[in-house]
């Protein structure tokens, strides 16, 4: 990611703001990650006492990202709602298709609308980037069927200038990693549970603590396949770490532990999806 200049970041931040000057009120759909914190933020630049905050609660989020979200609502003062969303109440999510994103949006917008209507925000929006539209994200498809808007496409922000632009707008998670929805772990085609929600919830955060921000165990059965950065495989395969993060993975329930050998990357599990799947 090459750094942006002062001059870019101002523009990126003129460009949102001018799409933002477009609504009479926002409700933004706030995980607590980088680029709804910089729409949600925005917002309330632009907007001032005229915008939302929703965040949904459920076992398909990593721990610590409620309380995250919690913690930037409050730093910007902007009125948050927090609601339980049940997306292994559907069947349609649970049995994990391809296209078990769209299933997954498509019941939380469907979830927000009632809960910003009655505060009086008609206009829900989301924290697509510019990136997102060239990766498989069938979830976009549902958002934009259901009319939820994306200020951030719209105004043309890459994931970089949405780094830079929360930087310089002082937010505590601009180079915070991307903190997914567990079940993205989880191969396609096998059924999420709650159990295997956890037991991945458990493993990342142990990783977490022993220092390494930036992880994905994806779910293979009794196989847990650890993803971190490049940087970071030299470390994992140190043997007192090493050693540390096996007993812990099997005492989670994994027979098998390993270390991706490439790395994290971004929809990894995406790889083998169809194109005409979009």
């Amino acid at each position: 990611m090459s750094p942006r200049s002062r001059d870019q970041v101002a523009a990126c931040q003129q460009r949102l703001a001018e799409v933002l000057r477009g609504y009479p009120g926002l409700a933004v759909a706030f995980s607590g990650g980088v680029d709804s914190s910089v729409l949600l933020a925005m917002a309330k630049e632009v907007l001032k006492d005229q915008v939302i905050a929703l965040t949904a609660e459920s076992e398909v989020h990593p721990t610590g990202e409620r309380e995250a979200a919690v913690a930037i609502a409050q730093q910007l003062k902007v009125r948050h709602i927090l609601f339980r969303s049940d997306e292994l109440a559907d069947p349609q999510f649970v049995s994990n298709p391809k296209d078990r994103c769209y299933h997954c949006k498509k019941r939380l917008i469907t979830a927000m609308r009632p809960q910003s209507a009655v505060l009086g925000f008609e206009i829900l929006a989301h924290g697509a980037n510019l990136d997102d539209c060239s990766d498989y994200r069938p979830g976009l498809k549902a958002a934009e069927e259901l009319g939820v808007v994306s200020p951030l496409v719209q105004a043309g922000l890459t994931k970089a200038d949405i780094r830079a632009l929360a930087k310089q707008l002082g937010l505590p998670n601009w180079d915070r990693p991307a903190m997914a929805c567990l079940a993205t772990r989880i191969p396609y085609g096998v059924s999420i549970e709650r159990k295997v929600l956890q037991q991945i919830d458990q493993a990342e955060t142990f990783l977490r603590r022993m220092g390494i921000d930036h992880c994905r165990v994806r779910h293979h059965g009794e196989l847990a396949r650890i993803e971190v950065e490049a940087r970071q495989i030299e470390r994992l395969s140190k043997a007192r770490l090493r050693r540390r993060i096996v007993d812990e993975l099997r005492s989670l329930g994994y027979a098998h532990v390993c270390i991706d050998l490439e790395g994290y990357a971004t929809g990894k599990m995406n790889r083998g999806v169809v194109t005409q799947a979009k």
